[in-house]
C-alpha cells in the first residue's frame, strides 16, 4: 500500500510531495515539485497501480505472473503477452546481442539453483563452477513480435528479468509523473533511479553512490543528475555463503554460474532506467577490461568499483572518466 507526505510549500507556489510504497519485494519512492492545486491522491494512486502491473507481469516469484506464463508455456507456441513485457524482452534480446551474451535473461533456472530464486535450491549442495555449462544467447531461442504483442521460446527457457525489470518500473513512474504535468521529479526502486528537471532553486536532484560494503552503507561518491537515469549492480546486497565463499546472485551466462570476476558495482547513467539497468548487469559481466572497453564503444557513463585486497579501485567512462 501506498503512503503519501505533503510538505512545506516553496518557491514560486509549487509544493513538494513525497510518495512510497512496496513492490517488487523492495521499496518505491517519488518526489516532485509540483503546483500547489494537483490532486497528490491522484499521483499517489496512478503511482501505485503503475508499479504493481509492472511487478504482476514480470515477476517470477507469482504464479499467475505473465512472465510466469511464459516460462510455463510449450515450447514453439506463439504466447500472447502485454505490450509491456514484450517491450522489455525485445530490449533484453538486443542487449544480450550488443554485449555478446554477456546479458542474458534465460538464467532463471540458475538463479535459482543457486539460492536466488522463487524455486530455490541449497547452493551448498551445487556442483563446482567449473561444472556449469555456458548459456545460449537469449536471441537464438527467444522470439519476441512487439507489434503484435506475442512471444515464442525454440527451446525449454526459465526467464529472468531481475536486471532490466525493475528499471522499466522506475520508467514507469516517470511516466505516471509526465502525464500529470509535473516537470521536476525524482522517482526510483530500491536504488534505481530517474530524474526529470531541477529543483526550484534551479539544482540538480543529488544522489549517492554506494560504497559496495557487505555490512554497511556508505556514500563512496555524490553524483548531481538531472534528465537522466542511473542504475547500480553489484555484489554487496544479494549473496550467500557456501564453505565460507560468497556467492554473487549475478549470473554469468557465458559459464552458467555466479560471476567471479572481483567487479563489486558497476553504475551506469542511461536516458532510460530499463538500459540503465540493464547495462550496468552486463558490464558487471563483461568485468574490468571488456567492460570498459564496450562502455567506451557505446559511449555509456559507467562507473567501475573493482575490489582489490582490502580496497576498491575505481574505473570510470564518459562523465565517470577520471574518477
Amino acid at each position: 500500500m501506498s503512503k503519501m507526505s505533503i510538505e512545506k510549500e516553496v518557491s514560486g507556489g509549487l509544493r513538494r510531495r513525497t510518495f512510497n510504497g512496496e513492490t517488487m519485494g523492495t521499496r518505491y519512492s517519488a518526489q516532485c515539485y509540483a503546483e500547489s492545486n494537483l490532486d497528490p491522491s491522484v499521483i499517489a494512486a496512478e503511482l501505485e497501480i503503475a508499479v504493481q502491473a509492472v511487478d504482476q507481469t514480470m515477476s517470477n516469484w507469482k504464479e499467475s505472473s505473465d512472465l510466469t506464463r511464459l516460462n510455463e508455456a510449450p515450447v514453439g507456441v506463439w504466447l500472447p503477452i502485454p505490450t509491456s513485457l514484450a517491450i522489455v524482452l525485445a530490449r533484453a534480446v538486443e542487449i544480450g546481442g550488443e554485449t555478446e551474451n554477456a546479458f542474458n535473461v534465460g538464467v532463471g533456472d540458475l538463479v535459482d539453483r543457486w539460492g536466488f530464486g522463487p524455486q530455490s535450491a541449497d547452493p551448498a549442495n551445487v556442483s563446482d563452477l567449473s561444472s556449469q555449462r555456458p548459456r545460449v544467447p537469449i536471441g537464438e531461442i527467444l522470439e519476441v513480435d512487439v507489434a503484435q504483442g506475442v512471444a515464442r521460446k525454440r527451446a525449454p527457457l526459465a526467464l529472468d528479468l531481475c536486471g532490466i525489470a525493475k528499471g522499466y518500473g522506475v520508467d514507469q513512474l516517470g511516466r505516471v509523473m509526465d502525464r500529470n504535468g509535473v516537470r521536476s521529479w525524482l522517482v526510483g526502486i530500491d536504488g534505481e533511479m530517474r530524474a526529470r528537471g531541477t529543483k526550484p532553486e534551479g539544482t540538480s536532484w543529488a544522489l549517492a553512490i554506494e560504497r559496495p560494503e557487505y555490512d554497511r552503507r556508505e556514500p563512496f561518491a555524490v553524483i548531481e543528475i538531472s534528465d537522466v537515469a542511473i542504475a547500480t549492480s553489484g555484489d554487496y546486497r544479494h549473496w550467500s555463503e557456501t564453505g565460507g565463499v560468497r556467492i554473487s546472485h549475478t549470473m554469468d551466462p557465458r559459464t552458467g554460474a555466479p560471476l567471479t570476476n572481483g567487479i563489486a558495482s558497476v553504475t551506469v547513467l542511461a536516458p532510460t532506467c530499463m538500459d540503465a539497468d540493464a547495462y550496468a548487469t552486463a558490464l558487471m559481466v563483461l568485468g574490468d577490461e571488456r567492460g570498459v572497453q564496450f562502455a567506451r564503444r557505446k559511449g555509456l557513463d559507467a562507473l567501475f568499483l573493482v575490489r582489490e585486497g582490502e580496497g576498491l579501485r575505481a574505473t570510470g567512462t564518459g562523465c565517470f572518466a577520471g574518477t
